[in-house]
């Protein structure tokens, strides 16, 4: 097959091509892909140099084409479908014959003039896509990881300032979306901030297991062809490289066929996934209205809601959030499954566990920093009709059992009920409190925390 002639890659690449049409996109779009790649081969060449197994002059070759582009250079060259058979082989290839085909321009060669150094025996030595390719995906996963923990610091860092700005805002709490006890404004967006800030260090329990790589192991974990040396050279080089304090896995033959870590941060991605898309929903329905709805805070007016209702304004960051949310729970059963049929020594369906991480945690950057920026920092709370809502809810009775007990507040609640009386009204008129008991058992301190009352 003819290979372009400004092409970088080589024909592992162009077969790959011709063979995954899948996504209509390329690995060269996956930055923390191709850094990752180029990081492991400079870490290679530079251990395989010290070891005696490469010459100096083609390690220095390979280590300066890794450094451009681990400095964004060449991504273009990087042209393989992210879904491909093989388990990560024409990925790990493409790698190879870009930074071949550099490391020669570098020494001052033609692009393909192999004899001189060559994609297998010079940049991939030691190698096998087997340990390459995962270690790559785990490195690209600790970027990603790490950009999330910091949208979603954001994130809940902006909850936080709500919890301060309402927290003398009173409201009424609600389960099964019936009236229940008050509660601030404050303490519901201060329960969102708590969430948060257990998903952040979920994440980063998660994060420590990726750090485990099997670079070294070679094809099955044997470390075959491979210098004894390497594997623990090449894992301080690349520690040094990425800036990361990476750890050989104990038993490379286990790491090699094991899937667990991606199932592992899949599945606190689903849960982050869950608990957002759940605040998500809250924040629709307290803004849900704005005059026949729930109509509690108004979340910021982004864009007209509809072509036909004039007027209209939608929700349309939340949603967007829900549906991100949506995406990611279907992304934790693809890598669920494709971890499950893993076959003897190796995984075959790493390419789809990395391009089901790789959007869930883009994915869900993007939305904590969207949800952020333009919604919750400028959502603001209908003080007067929450106050009101208070005022007339049947569901303060509850803070009266521990003192008329439960079957006259029950008979409160009912003629309330019925009649449309305020329970305060119904209390005095049938002297169960005196005005100043009943003042002092509904003021809103005694009503969102317990009652110091009865210490």
């Amino acid at each position: 097959m003819p290979v372009p002639e400004n092409a970088y890659y080589g024909i592992h690449s162009l077969r790959a091509m011709e063979n995954f049409p899948i996504t209509g996109t390329s690995i060269g779009t996956c930055r923390d892909l191709i850094v990752g790649l180029a990081a492991i081969k400079e870490a290679a060449a530079e251990a395989n140099c010290e070891l005696g197994c490469i010459d100096a002059v083609s390690k220095d070759a390979i280590v300066a084409a890794c450094r451009e582009i681990r400095g964004g250079a060449l991504h273009d060259q990087f042209v393989v479908d992210p879904i491909q058979g093989g388990a990560g082989t024409s990925t790990n290839m493409n790698a190879n014959e870009v930074i071949a085909n550099r490391a020669l321009e570098i020494m001052g060669f033609e692009r393909g003039e192999y004899v001189r150094l060559h994609p297998n025996e010079h940049v991939n030595f030691g190698q096998s896509t087997n340990d390459v390719y995962p270690t790559a995906l785990k490195l690209a996963a600790l970027s990603a990881i790490s950009r999330l923990l910091v949208s979603m610091a954001n994130l809940r860092l902006a909850f936080d300032a709500k919890a301060q700005e309402f927290a003398d805002v009173l409201k009424m709490g609600r389960t099964q979306l019936q009236d229940a006890v008050p509660m601030t404004l404050g303490q519901e967006f201060g329960t969102y901030a708590l969430m948060l800030a257990e998903d952040e260090a979920r994440l980063l329990e998660a994060s420590g297991l990726i750090r485990e790589i099997n670079l070294g192991g070679t094809a099955i974990g044997t470390g075959i062809a491979s210098h004894p040396r390497y594997a623990a050279l090449v894992r301080e080089r690349l520690s040094a490289i990425v800036d990361q304090d990476l750890i050989t896995a104990p038993n490379l033959i286990e790491a090699t066929q094991d899937c667990g870590a991606f199932v592992q941060l899949s599945g606190v991605l689903k849960r982050i996934a869950v608990k957002l898309s759940k605040v998500c929903n809250d924040l629709r329905l307290l803004s849900s209205g704005p005059r026949s709805g729930f109509n509690e805070i108004n979340l910021p007016p982004r864009q007209a809601g509809s072509s036909i209702m004039p007027g209209k304004i939608n929700p349309v960051i939340p949603e967007v959030v829900n549906q991100i949310a949506f995406e990611v729970i279907g992304n934790d059963m693809t890598i669920t499954m494709a971890a499950e049929a893993g076959q003897l020594q190796l995984n075959a369906f790493e390419p789809i566990i990395f391009y089901s991480l790789e959007r869930s945690l883009s994915h869900l950057t993007a939305g904590c920093e969207t949800l952020e920026r333009h919604c919750v920092r400028d959502i603001t709370a209908n003080r007067d009709l929450l106050r009101a809502q208070v005022e007339r809810s049947i569901g303060i009775v509850t803070a009266l059992n521990p003192h008329i007990g439960y079957q006259f507040a029950t008979e409160v609640a009912v003629e309330a009920h019925s009649s449309g009386l305020n329970v305060y009204d119904i209390v005095l008129s049938r002297g169960l409190m005196t005005r100043e008991h009943l003042d002092l058992v509904l003021c809103p301190a005694a009503l969102t925390q317990p009652s110091s009352m009865l210490s």
